[in-house]
């Protein structure tokens, strides 16, 4: 009976251990499994957070860009007028919008500059840059008192190639984004 009694026991303690090791080991698997589903689901939220950020930044810069397109349109209308006191004081009002919307249009330019990534930043800033035919267009025809139509026209065509460039870089950015 003695020895019955202490194999009994001696296999009720190494039953016992292997539950209690392959409790242990359960465990520390399980709490190894959510620190990277935690681990994982903060990745995913981090993406998220940049995704939407990226696009709100991209679409902004769109936005003001259609506004200084439409500021444009003005202009070009005010420029096809005979020229006259209140053309020319219509134009420096214009002006001072344009010089007002382009400080808005760089401030949308440095958001995508700072979201990224590389490609639509230098895309961005390349859009920001052809506002100034524009600019300089005006600029000389205010001060010279020229006629600047067809070199203020003439920037139109650039300006939107650059919008479509933008627009392709983005929409390739925050297509990888996913």
């Amino acid at each position: 009976m003695g020895d019955s009694t202490v194999w009994t026991l001696a296999i009720a303690a190494v039953t016992g251990g292997t539950a209690v090791l392959a409790s242990w080991v359960t465990s520390r698997g399980s709490a190894r499994a959510a620190r990277i589903q935690a681990e994982t689901a903060a990745q995913s939220q981090r993406a998220e957070r940049l995704r939407e950020s990226r696009r709100t930044a991209y679409l902004d810069l769109i936005e003001q860009t259609h506004r200084m397109g439409e500021l444009y349109w003005d202009i070009s209308a005010q420029l096809r007028l005979p020229a006259s006191d209140g053309r020319a004081q219509e134009l420096d009002k214009l002006h001072d919008r344009e010089v007002a919307e382009y400080a808005k249009i760089r401030r949308c330019a440095r958001v995508v500059e700072l979201e990224g990534p590389p490609s639509a930043a230098a895309a961005a800033l390349a859009l920001q840059k052809a506002t100034g035919p524009f600019y300089e267009a005006l600029k000389s025809g205010l001060s010279d008192g020229i006629n600047c139509r067809e070199e203020f026209d003439a920037a139109y065509t650039p300006f939107w190639a650059a919008l479509e460039r933008f627009v392709d870089a983005a929409r390739d950015a925050h297509q990888t984004t996913d």
